[in-house]
């Protein structure tokens, strides 16, 4: 079955073309999808009822079953079924004045970060683009208020399925799709250092947020970490970082999971004040303090030790915010409730199912 979600406008117009349709049609099936959020080609009143019946034996709308939604009161993951029988996690998150959607790009993830539950089952297979949009609509559709932002910060390696993210991203941003800002879509990356030299030179991309794993200042403690820095040396990354191009007033987020004991000291905070250097201006640091997961060996840091950190950081003049994971009733970190739910498929626990069922 095709899927209406995994075309832009000028190919579905192709598509009906070579069905025998006109070009405008695509414009008013895209309409009723990303406008009104329609996905029943039966209530699309502006088509024929032959056009009608005839797309509905050609086309279909939703690649993934919803199969649980948990709630806490600042944010609702939703736990997807792919039709190849994997679960995909998206994430709700209720801010001040605005929601923002986390969406994921795989299931799994093969970068092996030691402190995601992502990580645990290595990774399966990437996303394509009819997934990640799906995860977009099923949520707005479920919900009254509508989705303002999109983050990339989901199960998975964006940059690692550039093509269908990148499409995904051409459908939410479009006039003709769901017709997002630019400014409120963002990519978190853990620093695939080719894949950014890529995205610097995209039109698209590049207009986009970004914000990349750091996690520490130490090459060595960050390759214990991110077994990612193998390949993608910190050295690099900093040096495509420094030159990448950012739009007036934008900035890069450094993003660092504070992890007791591993990278949250005071050597470590000055360490990244000395990696940032004189390009102050250019980025601003997200400290999140681990999401603790029964199935990883870390431990969150105290919030004094959190605080005493991001004095460092502010003293020597870089915007440094904490950013405590919304969700923790809901197993809101990347993984985890996708995690519990396939523990208990083989290990049930009591102390699991009031929350995941």
């Amino acid at each position: 079955m095709k899927f209406i979600t995994g075309y832009t406008l000028s190919q579905l117009k192709e598509e009906f073309t070579r069905l025998g349709l006109e070009k405008f049609r695509a414009s008013q099936v895209l309409r009723w999808v990303y406008k009104k959020f329609v996905t029943d080609f039966s209530l699309m009143t502006d088509l024929s009822k032959e056009h009608r019946e005839f797309l509905s034996e050609s086309f279909s709308f939703h690649p993934l079953e919803r199969v649980d939604k948990v709630e806490a009161p600042d944010a609702v993951k939703y736990l997807f079924k792919t039709h190849d029988g994997h679960i995909v996690e998206t994430v709700l998150i209720k801010e001040r004045d605005h929601l923002t959607l986390c969406v994921s790009s795989q299931i799994g993830c093969a970068v092996g970060c030691t402190f995601c539950a992502t990580a645990l089952d290595g990774l399966k297979r990437n996303l394509s683009t009819e997934e990640i949009v799906d995860q977009f609509l099923q949520v707005q559709k479920d919900i009254d208020s509508k989705i303002r932002n999109v983050v990339f910060m989901g199960m998975g390696e964006p940059l690692a399925n550039y093509d269908n993210v990148r499409k995904a991203v051409e459908i939410m941003v479009s006039p003709w799709g769901l017709d997002l800002s630019k400014r409120r879509v963002t990519i978190s990356t853990s620093g695939l250092v080719a894949q950014l030299r890529r995205m610097s030179k995209d039109p698209l991309m590049s207009e986009l947020n970004l914000a990349v794993s750091l996690n520490s200042p130490d090459p060595k403690k960050r390759l214990e970490i991110m077994p990612l820095t193998k390949t993608n040396t910190l050295e690099e990354l900093m040096e495509v970082l420094k030159t990448y191009p950012l739009p007036r007033y934008r900035r890069i987020t450094l993003e660092y999971v504070l992890i007791k004991g591993v990278n949250d000291s005071d050597r470590d905070a000055r360490e990244l004040v000395k990696l940032i250097g004189r390009h102050r201006k250019r980025f601003k640091v997200n400290l999140i303090p681990f999401n603790p997961d029964p199935n990883l060996p870390f431990e969150r840091p105290s919030l004094e030790r959190v605080l005493k950190f991001q004095k460092i950081l502010w003293d020597a003049g870089i915007s440094t915010f904490v950013r405590f994971s919304k969700g923790a009733d809901v197993f809101g970190a990347c993984g985890q409730l996708r995690s519990r739910r396939l523990m208990l498929k083989s290990q049930p626990d009591e102390k699991y199912l009031k929350v995941v069922n």
